[in-house]
């Protein structure tokens, strides 16, 4: 399955011009679409709706969208109250159902300066051919290595709980006619999962680290209730990999910045890993993977649900 992870700076391209159409295109055809840095209702974007004008756009897709800024923007008009938010946040699009979805307030560190906004990750579970998979849109935070080791430790321990959690609703419906389950079967919360997004950080380092950990004299290792880098188990690997350029010191840095990471049961199933290197649709460069969501055998042993 064709995966991609894409922060389009709220529509605004690498050459300063509003355009969510063109983001749109760059994703569209995907099986799943992870998006950050969408917006509901801001000035700079014409007070557009555009989790609402994505899904005119790629019609084929389900979605959900989580927003982790939230703000009056209500106005008075004709003697009445227009309820409308400001909203900033991630989003998850998908070509199958998806079947629930929560989303996690991640933690924050009230600054002085500069200006810190509340960072959060979408969770989708899809299934897929292969089984049951929960699947993040998420945004860690932009300022330090602290804030995002926070975030991160947070996410962890989420993933770890997940299948003694379970889902939206777990037991026998003892209530049928209240219909709170609708009479579906209870609904998977599996340990197979998948991050993607804008991490703010950098192959290598800690929150890095903190995230596949570190395994110098078993290179290939992945636990079971662990993650790996997609980019790093790759059948494909890319020769240039960087979502990211920005003059730095007066030298032009390439980072990556946004990944692609995998539950451990998912290592041996990545195909292929890169970039768009030189998309000028926002300031950073979708991440796109292949990854094998096709052959069953994700549930029983495997750990999918």
């Amino acid at each position: 399955m064709k995966l991609v992870s894409y922060t389009t700076q709220y529509g605004f391209g690498g050459d300063g011009r509003y355009d969510l159409a063109r983001a749109a295109r760059v994703v569209a055809g995907a099986d799943i679409i992870a998006l950050q840095e969408v917006e509901r209702h801001w000035r700079r974007t014409n007070l557009d709706d555009q989790p609402e004008i994505l899904s005119r756009l790629l019609r084929d897709y389900h979605w959900v969208y989580g927003p982790a800024f939230d703000m009056d923007a209500s106005e008075s008009r004709d003697g009445r109250v227009v309820n409308r938010r400001r909203q900033f946040g991630t989003m998850v699009l998908s070509k199958l159902p998806i079947v629930w979805s929560r989303l996690h307030a991640l933690p924050m560190r009230r600054t002085v300066r500069p200006l810190n906004t509340r960072n959060a990750a979408l969770e989708c579970m899809i299934r897929t051919p292969a089984g049951p998979v929960r699947v993040f849109s998420l945004h860690l935070a932009h300022i330090a290595a602290e804030e995002r080791l926070e975030q991160i430790d947070y996410l962890l321990d989420e993933h770890r709980r997940a299948v003694s959690e379970g889902g939206p609703w777990s037991g026998a419906d003892d209530e049928p006619s209240r219909e709170w389950t609708h009479g579906e079967p209870e609904p998977e919360n599996p340990l197979a999962a998948i991050w993607m997004g804008d991490f703010n950080m950098e192959p290598g380092s800690a929150e890095y680290r903190r995230i596949v950990g570190g395994t110098p004299y078993h290179r290939g290792a992945a636990y079971r209730d662990g993650f790996v880098d997609a980019a790093a188990f790759a059948a494909e690997p890319a020769a240039d990999f960087h979502t990211h350029e920005k003059i730095i010191d007066g030298r032009l840095a390439k980072r990556r910045l946004d990944h692609c990471f995998v539950g451990g049961m998912l290592a041996d199933r990545v195909r292929s890993a890169s970039a768009d290197i030189g998309e000028i649709a926002s300031d950073h460069f979708p991440v796109r993977v292949d990854i094998d969501l096709e052959t069953p055998g994700l549930t029983g042993r495997h750990g999918g649900g």
